[in-house]
């Protein structure tokens, strides 16, 4: 077991050596790497705002049922909305949904050309598979998942401010001025050097396991799963440990 993992491992950083180099034309790759970004971007702001509003909401009333009490001054309740959603829940909890819409989707793409030996053909062609296929998609979604996050978080307070709204629990003043309360700027260099590195770990992750496939439609499904579950682990683990590293 100890071994396999190793063995893993070591293909994984080969993999990234390849990824690595120059690339083979530099419109070509701007051109994919344009392509990219509008499919990695515009094909995930739907669902990351859907998801943002509704964790602000539930985090508000969750929140709100807390303080209930006189002694807690007014803004604490939007204080304690931002600190939640822009430090832990849109970084960590949105990069876990995006290794599910992203990740699967690289892993099956990769994948599906390497099944259909579309891999093998551009090593014939003496083209570094890897670089071309791979680094566009890193380099998109180091790019596109910080903008992806900081919508989030934007949408999550909106979200908790239209559920201040609607069921009055406080004074729309109030959890602005909580909001407002106390923000330090190295708050978002926290958060977006999480974001770029959960956004490095979707996409080499998923790529690797969509480039290293071995059989046919079969080995693609284990592939894509086994993608998602080492991706959400290794973020999982690097939230704890930049946490402790940067707080």
């Amino acid at each position: 077991m100890i071994i396999k993992l190793l063995e893993i491992i070591g293909e994984y950083f080969l993999f990234l050596q390849k990824v690595f180099t120059k690339p083979y034309k530099g419109k070509v790759f701007f051109r994919r790497l344009i392509d990219e970004m509008d499919s990695m971007g515009v094909g995930s702001l739907l669902i990351v705002a859907i998801v943002s509003i509704s964790m602000g909401s539930v985090i508000t009333i969750q929140t709100a049922m807390q303080i209930e009490s006189s002694w807690v001054p007014a803004w604490t309740l939007g204080f304690t909305v931002r600190t939640s959603v822009v430090m832990e829940l849109c970084p960590t909890i949105i990069s876990c949904l995006l290794v599910g819409a992203l990740g699967s989707r690289i892993t099956s793409e990769i994948g599906s050309m390497r099944v259909t030996e579309q891999i093998d053909a551009l090593e014939v062609m003496g083209m570094n598979s890897a670089s071309y296929l791979v680094l566009p998609k890193i380099v998109a979604s180091l790019i596109v998942n910080p903008i992806l996050i900081i919508i989030g978080i934007f949408f999550a307070l909106t979200g908790g401010y239209l559920t201040i709204v609607i069921t009055g629990v406080t004074s729309p003043y109030d959890f602005v001025d909580g909001l407002t309360s106390f923000f330090r700027m190295y708050d978002i260099v926290y958060v977006l050097t999480k974001t770029i590195v959960f956004a490095f770990v979707i996409s080499s992750v998923s790529s690797f396991y969509g480039y290293r496939i071995e059989g046919g439609a079969l080995e693609l499904g284990k592939a894509n799963v086994n993608g998602v579950v080492v991706a959400n682990f290794l973020i999982l683990t690097l939230n704890l440990l930049i946490t402790q590293i940067m707080l």
